[in-house]
């Protein structure tokens, strides 16, 4: 038995804009201004992470201290100002979630990004990319960030949707694990750099946004989510 998607949750880095590799950069960057020199590799495997994260488990220094503000808002900046101009929309990105919204699904945002760098992320995505979203749960909202499973959670609290009534769409093992451990279904994109090893708990992978487009009549977002599926 087929369960209706009502409900689809959007990461947005790496999964709508190719934009991992700037905000890896964006951190070394920030950090390389306070005398920490971390590997690109070592934080580019983080992405995907809330930034809370990223800071402890490179330089092992805590968001709410003095230091991770200040490293915190510096790689905001460094990022919209630096990195972001240059940034681009996947290919069909845009195209994707305007067939999902004329379909009548609910779209979330569901991203460790920071509120006041969403604006911005979401215009890169498309002039009308926003209008779009029904809502918008970014890092200000949840206690803990990704993998754990409060973002999603709460987005799912913001359309009102049952786990099974909704989809997840993330390009990283640590939205495919905190929607997992929110028992919902995730399709995955390889867009983002990783392997479909990394992803394998994902219940379809996809390379982005214009193959998940292209084969969208086949895909759980229009047959629906089985049981075996969960």
């Amino acid at each position: 038995m087929q369960t209706q998607v009502h409900g689809v949750l959007f990461d947005i880095d790496g999964t709508l804009l190719d934009s991992n590799d700037a905000q890896a950069q964006a951190w070394i960057d920030a950090m390389d201004q306070h005398g920490y020199q971390v590997p690109f590799e070592r934080v580019r495997s983080l992405i995907g992470k809330g930034g809370d994260r990223v800071l402890l488990e490179t330089i092992g220094v805590e968001k709410e201290s003095e230091l991770g503000k200040q490293l915190s808002q510096q790689r905001k900046q460094i990022f919209l100002n630096r990195y972001l101009p240059a940034v681009q929309a996947l290919p069909e990105a845009q195209a994707l979630l305007q067939r999902l919204h004329d379909a009548g699904l609910q779209l979330v945002v569901a991203t460790s990004a920071e509120p006041d760098e969403l604006e911005a992320l979401l215009h890169a995505v498309g002039p009308h990319a926003d209008k779009l979203f029904a809502q918008h749960i970014t890092s200000r909202d949840v206690k803990e960030s990704k993998p754990s499973s409060d973002t999603v959670q709460r987005a799912l609290q913001q359309c009102g949707c049952a786990p099974h009534e909704a989809i997840m769409i993330g390009d990283t093992p640590y939205d495919v694990q905190a929607a997992t451990q929110a028992h919902v279904p995730v399709i995955a994109f390889r867009s983002g750099g990783w392997s479909d090893k990394d992803l394998h708990n994902a219940i379809a992978i996809y390379d982005g946004p214009a193959d998940l487009l292209a084969h969208y009549a086949q895909s759980p977002l229009s047959r629906g989510v089985s049981a075996k599926m969960l």
